[in-house]
């Protein structure tokens, strides 16, 4: 997670196709950077894993989807998204409580 002007940088791990739509944490990758690894059961086909991990994290985050943007990784599995209004406290805390 890094600070941006106004926002946040979260980057994600999605796994599509999976039985529920579930957060399942944070986890280093081999690179040793962090990701917060995401279960979608949308398929990723014409943009429908990117819009259910945007719903996913507005909803978990209570947050509003307007305020979250993709800003890299579109057709990867590893994804950055920002998210405007938030500090990376209160995005620790939501997504501990």
């Amino acid at each position: 997670m890094s600070v941006r002007a106004g926002g946040v940088l979260i980057r994600v791990r999605v796994t599509p196709k999976a039985s529920k739509d579930t957060l399942e944490g944070i986890e280093a990758g081999a690179d040793g950077v962090e990701y917060l690894r995401v279960k979608v059961r949308a398929v990723p086909d014409k943009g429908q894993a990117n819009a259910a991990v945007l719903a996913l994290l507005s909803r978990t985050l209570r947050h509003p989807k307007s305020a979250l943007q993709l800003v890299a990784g579109a057709t990867s599995r590893i994804k950055t998204i920002r998210l405007d209004g938030v500090t990376p406290a209160e995005v620790h805390a939501r997504l501990a409580g």
